[in-house]
C-alpha cells in the first residue's frame, strides 16, 4: 500500500474508483468525493477571496494570472506531515488547481525521500481514461489499472448510440459573466449523447464568446455549468445572465423550455470516471427535449423571466 495525496479532484475519485480510496493521506482542499474523503488533512488552499460574483471572480483570477501569481497554494507543511509516496497534481489548468511547478517547488527540499509526483493533462474523454492507466500504474497496479479504464470505455460506447430524429444544436455554457463555452471533453459528451455542440471544440480549452454570439447561434438546448458551481449556484447564475438580457426569453432554447442547470463541478467539470455519468446525464436531458426525464439534485430546468 502507498500513501497517496491527491491535490484534485478527479484525481481522487480516480484513486477511488481503483479501490485505494484508502490509501489517501492527503487531499485538495475541493476534493469532497467519495464520502469520507473530507476527513482527509488539507494540502492546498484559495491565494485569492473566490466569493462573489462570477465577473468578480474572473477578475481577480485575470488580475492574479497578469501578477505571475498563483491562484492556489500548496501547504508545505500538512503536505510533509503526509509523507506521501505518490503526489497526483495537474498541468491542465492553472486556474483550476495548484500547478505542476508549484508542488515541485513544495518537494524539492524533502531529503531522503522518494516521492513520485503524477500530473495529469487531459484534453479528451481518452486522456481520462488513458489517466485512470497512469494513476493505476504509479501505484503499482497497471493491470488492475487497464480493467477500470477499459470498464469506463466500455461503459461509455454501450451508451452511445445514433439519435432518433434530428439532433439537438446545444451551447454548454463554463462561465457566465464574461461569457465562456465549454470545451475538453465536453463537445464530445454532447456528441456522444446525440446532441452538436454549437461552440466548443474536442480536446480543445474552452473558448470565451459573447452574448451575439449565444443570440446568433440561437440553440435548441442551453446547459449552463459553470466551472466550480454545484446545481443552486449554477441555476443561480442562469438567472442572473437572463436578467442581464432580458432578450434571453426569444432564444428558442428558453422559448421551449430547454434551458438547463447542472450540478457541473461534480460532474461535467471533472476529468475523472463520473465523465460516464455526465453522458447519462445528457443522454437523458437530450432525450427530455422530446419526451420525459425530470429533475433531481444534478440538473433543474431554468424558466426565462
Amino acid at each position: 500500500m502507498k500513501r497517496v495525496v491527491s491535490l484534485l479532484p478527479s484525481a481522487t475519485e480516480i484513486v477511488a474508483a481503483l479501490g485505494c480510496a484508502d490509501w489517501l493521506v492527503g487531499r485538495s482542499h475541493e476534493c469532497d468525493f467519495p464520502d469520507g474523503i473530507e476527513a482527509l488533512p488539507v494540502c492546498t488552499a484559495p491565494r485569492l477571496d473566490l466569493s462573489g460574483s462570477s465577473a468578480e471572480i474572473d477578475a481577480k483570477v485575470k488580475a492574479a494570472v497578469v501578477d505571475a501569481a498563483s491562484v492556489y497554494e500548496v501547504l508545505q507543511g500538512p503536505l510533509a506531515d503526509c509523507a506521501p509516496d505518490v503526489i497526483i497534481t495537474q498541468d491542465q489548468c492553472e486556474v483550476c488547481a495548484v500547478s505542476l511547478a508549484d508542488v515541485e517547488a513544495a518537494i524539492c527540499d524533502w531529503a531522503g525521500r522518494e516521492t513520485r509526483i503524477v500530473s495529469l493533462k487531459p484534453m479528451a474523454l481518452a486522456d481520462v481514461f488513458d489517466d485512470v492507466e497512469r494513476v493505476a500504474d504509479a501505484l503499482g497496479l497497471a493491470d488492475h489499472g487497464r480493467a477500470v479504464a477499459d470498464g469506463l470505455r466500455d461503459r461509455a460506447r454501450a451508451l452511445t448510440a445514433p439519435p432518433k430524429g434530428p439532433r439537438p444544436r446545444v451551447a454548454c455554457i463554463e462561465w457566465t459573466d464574461p461569457l465562456m463555452a465549454a470545451g475538453n471533453w465536453v463537445p464530445e459528451l454532447v456528441a456522444m449523447a446525440g446532441g452538436e455542440d454549437v461552440f466548443g471544440t474536442a480536446g480543445e480549452h474552452a473558448p470565451w464568446i459573447t452574448w451575439d454570439d449565444l443570440a446568433a447561434a440561437d440553440p435548441d438546448v442551453i446547459v449552463f455549468m459553470p466551472c466550480g458551481f454545484d446545481l443552486a449556484r449554477s441555476t443561480t447564475e442562469a438567472r442572473l445572465l437572463m436578467e442581464r438580457h432580458p432578450e434571453f426569453r426569444n432564444l428558442k432554447a428558453a422559448r421551449t423550455g430547454r434551458v438547463l442547470a447542472t450540478d457541473a463541478n461534480s460532474y461535467f467539470n471533472r476529468p475523472g470516471p463520473r465523465l460516464v455519468e455526465s453522458l447519462e446525464l445528457l443522454i437523458a436531458l437530450f432525450r427530455d427535449t422530446y419526451g420525459s426525464a425530470e429533475a433531481n439534485t444534478t440538473w433543474s430546468r431554468v424558466a426565462a423571466p
